[in-house]
């Protein structure tokens, strides 16, 4: 069915959500997971630009990322990361595609009207440019980064 799922995570508590029904189809499917973070703060959009070194940002994400790693592959997870900078959308479609993955898993955090219309959401940017299927699984909890 599924070989390789993209996770989408957003360093947050919502990741608490999906990491759990997504491991679990893992496991079903015998596919292997890709667990994505797009770091998107200013000093890593604008890092080649301004010749920047990694902001403390990429070190929390990267060190984030392969905790995650080393717990799921302790679980007999086939598991890989990819931290990206840049726009969240953009990023997770191009590397879903790059890597050849057959689902895309991401949060949903529910709407919040005003950002939703000024920004767009990135659920709605990768559902509309997709070819790739999207699991979507509603974040019980959003408020808080994960340290």
């Amino acid at each position: 069915m599924f070989r390789k799922i993209l996770v989408a995570l957003d360093h947050t508590t919502a990741d608490e959500s999906l990491l759990p029904q997504v491991t679990e189809l893992a496991r079903l499917c015998g596919a292997g997971l890709l667990l994505v973070h797009v770091a998107d703060g200013w000093a890593t959009q604008w890092q080649n630009e301004l010749n920047l070194t990694d902001s403390e940002e990429v070190h929390r994400d990267t060190r984030y990322l392969l905790n995650r790693v080393d717990e799921l592959t302790a679980q007999g997870i086939a598991t890989e990361h990819c931290l990206a900078r840049g726009n969240p959308a953009q990023e997770i479609l191009q590397i879903a595609e790059e890597h050849q993955c057959d689902l895309i898993a991401m949060t949903s955090h529910g709407h919040r009207f005003i950002a939703d219309v000024w920004l767009g959401s990135t659920i709605d940017k990768v559902r509309h440019q997709s070819n790739i299927p999207l699991l979507l699984v509603r974040a019980k909890d959003v408020s808080k980064k994960i340290s």
